[in-house]
């Protein structure tokens, strides 16, 4: 899926960046063409500081989104969720990444949460990124308590991860 909308832009990398930022950040397009999270407007010149594009490709781009069903369908219900992983450090938490070689393998995240719950560590959040939205997705389970050394090693040599890394 993702790569089917960045297609719809090939022509433009720099409208590219903007799909790719409002993706990332969860960010909708209201039927005015405005750029929103929840019902608060951000402006199209915060976004194309932030991306170093000029205002009005933002606006070309929120234009086509409108003027295409499908886009139209995914960026007027697309929301963002508050995450735990930034705060950790602040809070106490850790953060363990996966990297699975297959994202669309069933049970990844069932079999990491189930060694996590067998020691009794307390999940606080689990994140995972699309695979349809996202080259090379991710999964994030934010902790209570550090994760032990032998259950990292446990996880890593789990079929399916290619890396792991904790914060």
């Amino acid at each position: 899926m993702f790569d089917e909308i960045m297609g719809k832009f090939e022509g433009s990398p720099s409208q590219q960046a903007v799909i790719r930022l409002l993706l990332e950040r969860g960010f909708s397009v209201n039927d005015d063409g405005r750029v929103v999270s929840g019902g608060i407007e951000i402006p199209n010149t915060g976004i194309a500081r932030e991306i170093d594009v000029d205002r009005r490709v933002v606006d070309s781009t929120t234009t086509a989104i409108l003027e295409d069903d499908e886009l139209r369908r995914i960026f007027q219900n697309i929301s963002s969720i508050p995450s735990l992983m930034d705060l950790a450090p602040v809070l106490d938490l850790s953060v363990l990444t996966i990297d699975p070689n297959d994202a669309e393998r069933p049970g990844i995240v069932a079999e990491v949460t189930g060694l996590l719950a067998d020691r009794e560590i307390s999940i606080r959040q689990t994140v995972t990124e699309d695979p349809e939205f996202t080259d090379d997705p991710l999964l994030y389970v934010v902790t209570d308590e550090p994760i032990p050394g032998d259950l990292l090693n446990e996880l890593s040599d789990l079929d399916f991860v290619r890396r792991i890394s904790i914060a």
